[in-house]
């Protein structure tokens, strides 16, 4: 989830929460404040009746309103409590339209009561006063909808302000990650310094600007280091292999001897094809193969099956391929190491008798050889030097493999389904 829909998320959520508890508290409030206005009347009449019958020694009249009704009822001396309530208040029908209804017929209403007594001469009678409530309700749904309506339009517009806002504010970071994305340590684009007003923001993009210069640096300096060591290491190899062809010209070796030479001839023979994988990945990671054409991948994989012919009847090694037809663009020569990588992988790691199994169609070349019963570790087969223990390669295979796959914008996958080992290239 985008910070910018976390925050909003939160903000709304927040916002929401505590406008329906401020509501809510206000709603009490405003039912309160009216309800107490009601007692305040209800007091008025009752003090009303008290001086009523002060001055008369009787009860008034009773009359009935739209609004207002008052009972007395005879009761036990002192066995009335006085108290406020809510109650129901039966609302008579009047004949506004000119239709003439019965006198009972009418409506009940929600109404606030107040429970008193009274003492006329001898006699205790219980007050009853109601009052409707209909216009305090009215009221107060009227400013319960308009808190509502605010609510609604104050959240509204949070989120209008909070959408154009923040995606003004978070712009330059947005930028800052989009050239993230874009960067190459291999360019010479530089990461542009950006214009902003946002102290957060002026640092992040210095820190990426530190970052990304330290990173191309240090790039440059290893890359200078192995190219100038590759080719340091030419001479010297050149010189012992010249050496140790004068040495056997001149002179006869016994046994021991002679397994010593072949010996120093195998350890120059792999420092020289480790050198040589130095200086290919140095050149592929550089781009500096940029000679590419359209190929006829079925064409050159037919014939890097034939070269290896020889070393398939060798190990005794069953070879079943399947081949449609699929043109690339790309660099002849290193789709030739690819594949010759990829083919010299499965026979490397196979045993004899074993099967190699070719599948190309027009999404994905499939190489899968038996060998080992357990799986390679995923990610540390496509590290630089990472090899099995009998492996006698210099470990860079599967290395430049992925590298010339991701020049091309292929994508190179390894998984195991005993009992094959089975690589695979994706053309996008």
């Amino acid at each position: 989830m985008r910070l910018f829909a976390k925050y909003n998320r939160v903000n709304l959520i927040t916002t929401v929460i505590i406008m329906l508890f401020t509501g809510i508290i206000y709603y009490q409030a405003i039912s309160w404040i009216l309800n107490n206005q009601k007692d305040n009347d209800l007091n008025v009449e009752e003090q009303e009746i008290f001086n009523y019958v002060k001055l008369n020694q009787r009860l008034p009249q009773i009359f009935e309103s739209n609004d207002q009704q008052i009972t007395f009822t005879p009761a036990k001396p002192n066995s009335v409590k006085r108290e406020y309530i809510n109650t129901m208040y039966f609302k008579k029908w009047n004949d506004d339209n000119g239709r003439r209804r019965h006198k009972r017929d009418g409506e009940f209403e929600a109404g606030r009561g107040l429970i008193s007594s009274v003492t006329v001469g001898d006699k205790y009678y219980k007050i009853l006063v109601v009052e409707s409530k209909v216009e305090t309700e009215d009221l107060i749904r009227i400013i319960f909808f308009i808190t509502i309506s605010v609510i609604l339009f104050l959240l509204l517009v949070l989120l209008v302000i909070n959408r154009l806002i923040l995606n003004r504010l978070w712009k330059p970071f947005y930028s800052i990650m989009n050239e993230l994305r874009l960067f190459n340590i291999t360019d010479n684009k530089e990461i542009p310094k950006l214009d902003t007003a946002i102290d957060e923001f002026k640092e992040l993009n210095r820190a990426v600007l530190v970052m990304t210069a330290k990173a191309k640096y240090d790039y440059k300096d290893l890359k200078t280091f192995t190219e100038n060591a590759s080719h340091e290491l030419l001479t010297p190899i050149a010189v012992i292999n010249s050496k140790l062809d004068t040495l056997i010209q001149t002179e006869n070796f016994n046994e021991r001897q002679s397994k010593i030479l072949n010996d120093l001839y195998g350890a120059v023979s792999r420092l020289n094809r480790l050198n040589q994988s130095l200086l290919l990945l140095v050149k592929i990671e550089n781009r500096l193969l940029r000679d590419q054409e359209t190929i006829n991948f079925r064409e050159l994989l037919e014939e890097m099956i034939a070269q290896f012919e020889e070393i398939f009847q060798d190990k005794n090694l069953k070879v079943t391929y399947t081949l449609t037809n699929k043109e690339i663009y790309a660099t002849r020569y290193l789709a030739e190491i690819l594949l010759s990588n990829l083919i010299s992988n499965a026979i490397r790691h196979n045993y004899n008798g074993g099967e190699i199994n070719i599948s190309l169609t027009n999404e994905s070349l499939v190489i899968s050889n038996t060998g080992e019963d357990l799986s390679l570790p995923d990610e540390k087969i496509f590290t630089r030097f990472h090899k099995s223990s009998a492996s006698e390669g210099s470990g860079l295979g599967l290395t430049i493999s992925r590298q010339i796959c991701e020049n091309f914008n292929f994508s190179l996958n390894y998984q195991f389904q005993s009992p094959f080992h089975i690589f695979t290239i994706e053309f996008k």
